[in-house]
C-alpha cells in the first residue's frame, strides 16, 4: 500500500462553520491562506496563517471557506538552488476541487459543493475481456454534431446527449477514454502562435475538471456547476452501459521548465515535487520541461488521492496514465516495476475494479518499459501497433517496390494471439491494450494515404511528430481521384480494423477511425482546436460503410469469446478462459517452422477455440493473407470441426448478409491482401 503522510485530509474539508484547509510542504517556513472577495478576485478579505503540524501538513480554518469562495495560498521559505519560494505569489492549492482562471498564469482555487445525486446509477463493471475502448476528445466528439443542441456541442453535456450515446452504443464500444479533462493550460509558445493545447497534456490541477469543456451556463455558475455537469455526464454514460476512462497526466505539470509559471507546486515545495539536480536544474524525462518526482512520498500520495477522488466521488471507471514509466521511477531515477506508486494503485482497496492502463514509456534513460508493469496493470502495446502496421502497410509497400515483403507472418501471428512474448503468463493477454492508431499519430485514413507527415500547420516547420509511421499511401500522397487507389486504401483500413478487433487483448479504437476521419496528413495535431481535429458528422457513403463494418467487427468480437481470451493457454493443461490456438498454411497443413519467418509465405489460417468458464464454447477460423495477389486456400481438417460458417471478409465493402457454409477440405478464394473470418461448427474438444 502507499504510505499515508497524515491523518488530516489535504485540501479543504467543509464543516458546519466554514472549513479547514490542509496543505503539505516540507521546506516552507510560512504558509498563508488568502481568501478573496466574492465579486473582486483580486481583493483579499482575509488572510489566515497556517500552522505546521505532523508530517509537514500545514492547516488553518476560516468560516469563509464555503462553496463558491475563491482562495489561494502564499508560501515562503529559505532561498536555495532547489527552492522557488515567493510569498507574494498566489498559488493554487493542489487538492482544490475547483479552479478558475483570472488571466494568463493567474488562477484561483474555488471551494465547491461536492454533493450529487447518483440515484440508482452504477458503474457498468465490464470485464477487460469484454472491453472495447473508444479514445475520444470531449470537445472534438460532439462539436460539429447537428443532432446535439448547439449550446451543448463540445461539452461534457454534449458527450452525454442522447444523440452521442446512441452513436456510441450502436457502434458497440463499451468505454470512452477521454483525452485529459483535468484543468489544463495552453503553453505560452502556442498562444503566441495563435494556437492552443487541444489535447490537454499540460495539467494545472489534478482534482478539478477543465471548465472550458462545460456548457456556458455551467461556466457562468462556477466550478461547482462544472463539476456537477461532469458527474452528470458520467451518470448518463453509465446508465447507457458505457464506462468512462480518463487520460491522466501526472508525470509533469503546466509549470514547465525553469523560468516557467509559478502557479502551484513550484511555489509550494519545488525541491520535493520536481526531480532536480543539486544546482536546481530540472531533470526532465518527459520532454515537457519538468518531471514530477515519484521518489518522494508527497508526489505518490497526490496521485493516489487524485485517482481515489475521480474513481470514487466522480465514479470514473479507469485511467490511462500518460508517460507512466515516469511514475515508476525511484529516488535514483531508475524505473522499477515494484515501485510503491504502481504497486500501491493496483493493490489499493479503494480502487478495486478500477482499470489501470499505462503508456509504458517516457523519454528518459531506460524509458521504454512495454511489458514491465506489475500485475493489475494493462499497457498500451506499441509492439502490437508497429507489427500490424508493418505487415499490412510497409511490407506491402516493400513488395511493390522490391518484389518481396521484408517480413513473414510470424510476428503478426504473435500479436494476434495476445503478445505472449511481451507479457508474462501471470498477466495474460489482457495486459495488452492493442491499438493501431491513437490521438498521437496518423489517423487510420491518413495511415493508408500518406507516406510522410504533413505538419506544417503546427508552426514547427514540419519538425514535430514522428517520422517512423510505418504508413503507406498506396500510390498517391494524400487525396486522389484514382478509384483503384481509393478501393485499395479502404480494404487496407478494413484489414487494420479487422486485425485490431479480432486480436487477443483489449482493443482501443481512435474516434473517427470507424468512418475514416482524416487530419490531412498531420500526425501531431495537438495544437489544433478546429475542424481538423473535430469529428465530422457529414459523411459520405464510403464513410458510412466503414462505420457499419466497424460495428460488425465489434459485434463479432462480442459474440466470439475465442478471440478475447483472459489467459494464455498452456500446452497439455486445461486453462479456463484461455483459447487453444492452432495454425495452418494456405494448403490446410500445420505450419512448418520455416513458414513463420519466410517473407514469401504470408498466408496463414488461425483456429482459436475457447476454454469455457462463464460463456458457451466457441471456435473461429481467421484467414490472414498478406500479399497483393489472389490465392486459393484449403480449409483445414481440424479435430472437432465439421463446418465453417463464412461471417466476414475484409475485401467486402459492407458486412455480409447471406450465410455461406464450407466443410474441411473445401477451397475458398481469398482476394488480395485481405482477411476472412469463419465461425466453426462441430463439437467441443476434450
Amino acid at each position: 500500500m502507499l504510505e499515508t503522510a497524515a491523518a488530516t485530509p489535504l485540501g479543504v474539508t467543509q464543516g458546519d462553520a466554514g472549513g479547514t484547509l490542509a496543505v503539505w510542504s516540507a521546506n516552507a517556513s510560512k504558509i498563508d491562506l488568502v481568501i478573496f472577495d466574492r465579486k473582486d478576485p483580486d481583493w483579499v478579505v482575509e488572510t489566515v496563517p497556517l500552522t505546521r503540524g505532523d508530517h509537514d501538513v500545514w492547516s488553518g480554518a476560516s468560516e469563509r471557506l464555503v462553496p463558491d469562495t475563491r482562495y489561494a495560498i502564499r508560501v515562503d521559505g529559505p532561498q536555495a538552488p532547489r527552492n522557488a519560494f515567493d510569498p507574494t505569489t498566489n498559488l493554487i492549492e493542489p487538492y482544490a476541487k475547483g479552479v478558475t482562471q483570472l488571466r494568463a498564469d493567474q488562477w484561483r482555487a474555488v471551494v465547491v459543493d461536492r454533493g450529487f445525486d447518483w440515484g440508482t446509477s452504477r458503474k457498468p463493471g465490464h470485464g477487460l475481456d469484454k472491453t472495447v475502448v473508444y479514445e475520444t476528445h470531449v470537445r472534438g466528439f460532439s462539436k460539429l454534431n447537428p443532432a446535439v443542441p448547439e449550446e451543448l456541442r463540445g461539452t461534457y453535456a454534449g458527450l452525454a446527449h442522447p444523440a452521442s450515446i446512441e452513436y456510441l452504443t450502436s457502434l458497440g464500444v463499451t468505454a470512452v477514454e477521454l483525452l485529459p479533462v483535468h484543468y489544463f493550460a495552453s503553453e505560452p509558445r502556442l498562444l503566441r502562435q495563435g494556437l492552443s493545447n487541444y489535447w490537454g497534456y499540460n495539467t494545472v490541477n489534478f482534482f478539478s475538471p477543465h471548465s472550458p469543456y462545460a456548457t456556458k451556463s455551467a461556466q457562468k455558475q462556477g466550478p461547482g456547476a462544472v463539476l456537477r455537469e461532469f458527474k452528470g455526464m458520467v451518470k448518463l454514460l453509465h446508465d447507457a452501459g458505457l464506462e468512462v476512462l480518463l487520460d491522466v497526466v501526472y508525470n509533469h505539470t503546466a509549470e514547465l521548465g525553469l523560468g516557467g509559471p509559478r502557479t502551484s507546486f513550484r511555489g509550494i515545495d519545488n525541491s520535493s515535487y520536481y526531480r532536480q539536480l543539486d544546482d536546481g536544474t530540472y531533470y526532465d524525462v518527459t520532454g515537457c520541461g519538468n518531471t514530477v518526482d515519484f521518489g518522494q512520498s508527497a508526489a505518490r500520495e497526490l496521485v493516489r488521492d487524485s485517482i481515489r477522488y475521480w474513481a470514487n466521488e466522480c465514479q470514473v471507471d479507469g485511467f490511462r496514465f500518460d508517460l507512466a514509466a515516469t511514475l515508476g521511477r525511484d529516488q535514483t531515477g531508475a524505473f522499477t516495476r515494484d515501485h510503491p506508486l504502481l504497486a500501491g494503485l493496483a493493490d489499493d482497496e479503494q480502487l478495486q475494479g478500477v482499470k489501470l492502463i499505462a503508456e509504458p514509456w517516457d523519454v528518459g534513460l531506460g524509458g521504454w518499459q512495454t511489458g514491465n508493469f506489475p500485475d493489475g496493470w494493462s499497457e498500451w502495446n506499441d509492439r502490437y501497433r508497429d507489427r500490424v502496421r508493418q505487415f499490412w502497410l510497409r511490407d506491402i509497400a516493400d513488395a511493390r517496390a522490391h518484389g518481396s515483403a521484408s517480413t513473414g507472418i510470424g510476428g503478426l501471428a504473435t500479436r494476434l494471439a495476445g503478445s505472449s512474448n511481451t507479457f508474462s503468463s501471470e498477466r495474460g493477454p489482457l495486459a495488452s491494450v492493442n491499438f493501431v492508431t491513437a490521438h498521437d499519430g496518423f489517423t487510420l485514413a491518413d495511415l493508408v494515404s500518406y507516406d510522410v507527415k504533413h505538419n506544417f500547420g503546427n508552426g514547427e516547420f514540419n519538425r514535430d511528430g514522428s517520422d517512423n509511421n510505418r504508413s503507406f499511401n498506396h500510390g498517391a500522397e494524400g487525396p486522389t481521384d484514382d478509384e483503384g487507389i481509393l478501393a485499395t486504401r479502404r480494404t487496407a483500413m478494413r484489414n487494420l480494423l479487422g486485425t485490431l478487433l479480432l486480436s487477443a487483448g483489449v482493443p482501443m479504437l481512435t474516434a473517427g477511425d470507424e468512418y475514416g476521419r482524416s487530419q490531412q496528413g498531420n500526425n501531431n495535431a495537438y495544437c489544433h482546436d478546429d475542424e481538423l481535429t473535430w469529428l465530422s458528422w457529414e459523411r459520405d457513403e464510403d464513410a458510412e460503410r466503414l462505420r457499419a463494418v466497424t460495428a460488425e467487427l465489434i459485434r463479432l468480437r462480442r459474440e466470439n469469446p475465442a478471440v478475447r481470451p483472459v489467459r494464455y493457454a498452456k500446452l497439455g493443461e486445461h486453462v479456463p478462459q484461455s483459447s487453444q490456438m492452432d495454425w495452418y498454411d494456405a494448403g490446410g497443413n500445420t505450419m512448418d517452422l520455416a513458414d513463420w519467418q519466410d517473407p514469401s509465405a504470408r498466408t496463414l489460417q488461425y483456429i482459436a477455440a475457447s476454454t469455457p468458464e462463464f460463456e458457451d464454447f466457441n471456435r473461429i477460423l481467421l484467414i490472414v493473407h498478406g500479399t497483393e495477389s489472389e490465392i486459393q486456400v484449403t480449409l483445414p481438417a481440424h479435430e472437432g470441426v465439421d463446418g465453417y460458417e463464412f461471417v466476414w471478409d475484409s475485401s467486402d465493402e459492407v458486412p455480409k448478409t447471406e450465410t455461406q457454409t464450407f466443410r474441411p477440405g473445401d477451397t475458398v478464394t481469398v482476394r488480395p491482401a485481405s482477411l476472412q473470418l469463419f465461425r466453426c461448427s462441430g463439437h467441443d474438444f476434450a
